[in-house]
């Protein structure tokens, strides 16, 4: 199998999600305090009222607030605001399905398996990285030196949809958001000059002392700012904010690197592949999986020579990302590659230490 046609493959897994996914309308997010619903064929307010407010007599209130002539005949692909205030909701958590280095939670460490709950702030150390699933499927991932708090985490009664509202002063969130294609009740990322609204799937927000950089990978989102009324960003493009909420530019995210097979040699693995130009960096991550959600380790090189490791044994997945001169981050390649390499006993199983570690081929 030859580069392209592994990189083809992984991106293809990537990707098939959004570009197989029935066009359809469906729930697009928050503007506000309204959810936002587009109009599907035959869709009645008091059959939506119903579904979304529990209440088919709220139809009055909705056709009053989104100045509708007929209940019976509302346009296809009209936007409809329901009030949050009319959406019966109720508690929700996220569930912690991957932590690699130091992380904690109210400052105690997190463990893969907790819950965390609404209020609750997440830290992670120089080299710490979390992963938490959403009732919705939601995929959300910390990187490293960040802090992350759950303001809000309720699920729409009845529905699935779920009502998040994340806090983040520092650091950098990665997430795929409602990736089974139920569309987004409210997924809200606030840092101390934005407010990242979600109406796609797959989204990066980062703050630091110099603003915030939003990146859209698929989907869309919407941003407010305290300098700016409130714009959208879409698939494949990146927004710089400044520290006092000046609109720094919007601009294409720059394209995936074109990466070769990768070489082993000893422990390590590397590759050295062609400058994308305008790069200043690139991102290098490995995840265990294809997605690149469960990420391991996260490093930053200036020069598109990267080397990369996983000291666990198994398929692993290296994600590439050339960054701009805005620090915005361009377009993941992905390439699979084996992990460790552990001595087995005869059935396949690992051969372990006396501390119940797996012995590496040329360990001691």
């Amino acid at each position: 199998m030859n580069a392209r046609t592994i990189r083809l493959g992984l991106a293809f897994a990537l990707v098939c999600s959004v570009w197989l996914a029935p066009v359809g309308a469906q729930p697009m997010g928050a503007q506000g305090e309204d959810f936002l619903y587009k109009v599907e064929p035959a869709d009645t307010l008091e059959a939506l009222s119903l579904r979304y407010t529990q209440n088919a007599s709220n139809w009055r209130e909705l056709q009053q607030i989104n100045h509708i002539e007929d209940p019976y005949r509302v346009p296809i692909g009209f936007v409809l605001r329901i009030p949050f205030r009319l959406i019966p909701e109720v508690p929700g958590h996220a569930r912690v399905v991957h932590v690699t280095g130091e992380v904690t939670i109210e400052g105690r460490s997190l463990q893969a398996g907790d819950t965390v709950t609404a209020g609750q702030a997440l830290h992670s150390g120089p080299a710490g990285v979390a992963t938490l699933k959403l009732p919705d499927d939601s995929l959300l991932t910390l990187s490293p030196d960040s802090t992350l708090i759950l303001d809000r985490l309720h699920l729409f009664q009845g529905t699935g949809l779920t009502d998040s509202i994340l806090k983040m002063n520092d650091g950098s969130l990665e997430s795929i958001v409602a990736p089974g294609d139920t569309g987004v009740g409210r997924f809200e990322v606030r840092t101390p000059v934005t407010v990242t609204g979600v109406r796609g799937t797959r989204l990066r927000v980062s703050a630091a002392a110099d603003g915030v950089r939003n990146e859209v990978v698929q989907g869309t989102m919407a941003i407010d700012t305290p300098k700016a009324a409130e714009f959208t960003i879409r698939q494949g493009q990146g927004a710089a904010i400044g520290p006092t909420g000046e609109n720094l530019g919007i601009r294409a995210l720059l394209p995936a690197p074109n990466l070769p097979v990768p070489k082993r040699t000893g422990g390590q693995w590397g590759m050295t592949f062609p400058p994308v130009p305008g790069a200043q960096a690139y991102r290098v991550r490995v995840t265990s999986d294809p997605d690149g959600a469960l990420t391991s380790s996260t490093s930053d090189f200036t020069e598109p020579t990267v080397q990369f490791s996983a000291n666990k044994p198994g398929t692993h997945y290296v994600f590439v990302r050339a960054i701009d001169d805005l620090g915005l981050g361009g377009i993941d390649a992905g390439m699979p590659f084996e992990g460790r390499i552990v001595l087995q006993t005869s059935d396949g199983r690992p051969v372990l230490s006396g501390s119940g570690q797996a012995i590496g081929l040329g360990e001691t």
